[in-house]
């Protein structure tokens, strides 16, 4: 998907770090070019502040999406998601994020078999594209605390480089 912004966009920087950041965040693009968070349409002002551009640049890229099939019919589908890895402590869960190879297979499965074998529930699985996330990260959040055995399961599958538990 990156590769086919960047081609889209070749010329266009600005447009490009727009059109980016709305696929990061699944802001939607309408068949007029208006933006959503969900159904809550987004000011292009807000959006051009946050990346610390020009607001025509922001209403350039959705009409630019508008325009091309292929890109609306990508855009015009995307969701915005709740992550609860960062208030995971507050409701009680505990949040494991691991670091690995992000092009290795079976990293989601062999995580989530190790879990689901000690019988804890997830209630969460959140994987970064590493195509738009420089540092990709899994993160796993689990009903209540994470057992010691779990942890150590975990660490002897040696599939991650860094494995985290908050």
């Amino acid at each position: 998907m990156l590769k086919l912004l960047e081609e889209f966009f070749e010329n266009a920087h600005g447009r490009k770090t727009v059109a980016i950041e709305l696929l990061r965040l699944g802001l939607r693009v309408d068949s007029r070019g208006k933006i959503f968070f969900g159904n809550i349409e987004v000011p292009p002002a807000k959006i051009a502040r946050a990346l610390s551009i020009d607001r025509r640049v922001v209403i350039a890229t959705g009409q630019a999406i508008a325009r091309d099939n292929k890109l609306l019919q990508i855009f015009y589908r995307l969701e915005p998601r709740a992550f609860m890895g960062n208030a995971a402590k507050e409701l009680g869960f505990d949040t494991i994020e691991l670091r690995a190879d992000p092009k290795k297979k079976g990293i989601v499965a062999a995580v989530s078999k190790i879990i689901a074998d000690d019988g804890i529930v997830i209630r969460q699985i959140m994987s970064d594209d590493p195509e738009l996330f420089p540092d990709p990260v899994l993160t796993v959040i689990i009903d209540g605390k994470l057992p010691s055995r779990t942890m150590k399961k975990l660490k002897e599958a040696k599939f991650a480089h860094s494995l985290l538990i908050k």
